[in-house]
């Protein structure tokens, strides 16, 4: 059985099934993506280059067709020369980071699943969420064209899966059907509770009974609540001695358009300069290895994830596997995953003192809060774990086959 994945990067959501299906089952896994040719653990690579993509000249509403449309025709000619050599029984993809629009026309008859991330749409959804934030006129627009290539996709794939429910529920509904809510899968082997080393506690800094509280995110922006987060930080720590935050994140913009309405060069600094933070005790990281995450999540007390409506992070459900103690916006998706005081704790994402309030319950008395982040474990060991979801995996690529019961 060969298995073709399209992807930008390499391997993405798909390395965990690949991973699996290569080791344990003895398929063969194809990546076609924009990172280098080669071979990795068994899964040949084979390296694709845009062919075009927006210019500034491309209409704004246009410009991410444009873009996957580059995309799309780059992995085409990557493959083609190998249509040959390559023959897939599965094309699996990323629809919106891959598309798998002209394969087709090199690989007939051959079943597609596609992974259907998130729905743009103008109203209601992340783009309007924060008052404080609102559109611009031409992002509303521009949102009722953003899904072009992802119709495309939805009308093509013989089956595809989104990580959540809210996910699954923002596609049109006359394609919903085709689409399974099947989590990407969290290795729990590797996100647990972990000695920490003791060069990352040096590197660290921290005192001995300091009471540490993390906030992870991708980049620093206003769609994961940075700004928020920081305003609970400062009244946790105005109201509590011996609180460290750790912030894990780089100051790039990953969602949202924070750039467009700020004059600083990044939505940290715009942050830090609308009022004074004791940087000694918020201590920002960058980005780190995941295995220095995984110990860092390992002396928290409290994890924060704040997010507006929009695609779940890998982040907080690392942080829960590793047994912490999830402080969240009460937010589509999260309530999907947190159940408030029963594996964690949820309140309104504006409520800064609702937030600070809740983190200084949990850090006056740790202990007491303990068994939400064992629950919060285990919710990942019964609904997210490899173990659980890819089996739910093969049997989505064995129905698209034509195998399945």
């Amino acid at each position: 059985m060969h298995v073709l994945y399209v992807h930008q990067n390499f391997p993405a959501q798909f390395g965990h099934i690949a991973a699996y299906l290569t080791r344990e089952k003895g398929w063969q896994c194809t990546f076609v993506s924009q990172t280098e040719p080669g071979t990795v653990a068994g899964m040949r690579k084979v390296r694709y280059e845009p062919r075009g993509g927006a210019t500034a000249q491309t209409h704004y509403f246009a410009r991410t067709f444009e873009n996957a449309i580059g995309h799309a025709h780059g992995a085409y000619e990557a493959l083609k020369p190998l249509r040959e050599e390559i023959r897939p029984d599965l094309i699996v993809a990323h629809s919106g980071f891959g598309s798998t629009l002209f394969l087709p026309e090199l690989f007939p008859d051959t079943p597609i699943v596609n992974h259907f991330e998130y729905y743009y749409r103008p109203h209601g959804s992340d783009l309007d969420f924060r008052p404080d934030w609102p559109p611009d006129e031409r992002d509303v627009l521009r949102a009722r064209a953003r899904n072009a290539m992802i119709l495309l996709d939805l009308e093509q794939a013989t089956a595809g899966y989104s990580p959540t429910r809210f996910q699954q529920e923002l596609l049109p509904s006359a394609y919903r059907s085709k689409v399974r809510v099947i989590h990407d899968g969290v290795d729990t082997a590797f996100w647990g509770e972990r000695q920490v080393d003791d060069r990352v506690r040096t590197a660290l800094r921290l005192p001995p009974d300091a009471r540490v509280v993390t906030y992870v995110s991708r980049g620093l922006e206003a769609m994961r609540g940075f700004d928020i987060f920081m305003q609970v930080a400062k009244q946790v720590y105005e109201n509590l001695d011996g609180v460290v935050f750790l912030v894990v994140g780089t100051e790039r913009v990953a969602y949202g358009g924070d750039l467009h309405r700020i004059e600083e060069p990044s939505f940290k600094e715009h942050v830090l300069r609308r009022d004074a933070y004791d940087l000694e005790r918020i201590r920002f990281l960058g980005a780190v290895p995941p295995d220095v995450l995984a110990q860092i999540l390992s002396l928290s007390e409290l994890h924060v994830y704040l997010t507006v409506p929009f695609v779940l992070s890998w982040s907080l459900l690392n942080a829960m596997a590793c047994g912490r103690v999830i402080l969240a916006s009460d937010t589509a998706p999260v309530r999907e995953v947190i159940r408030d005081g029963e594996n964690g704790v949820l309140r309104d994402f504006f409520d800064v003192e609702g937030l600070a309030a809740a983190a200084i319950d949990v850090l006056k008395d740790p202990g007491a809060f303990r068994q939400l982040g064992a629950a919060a474990r285990h919710t990942v060991n019964e609904r997210y774990a490899l173990d659980v979801v890819i089996p739910q995996m093969i049997e989505m690529y064995e129905d698209a086959l034509g195998r399945g019961d």
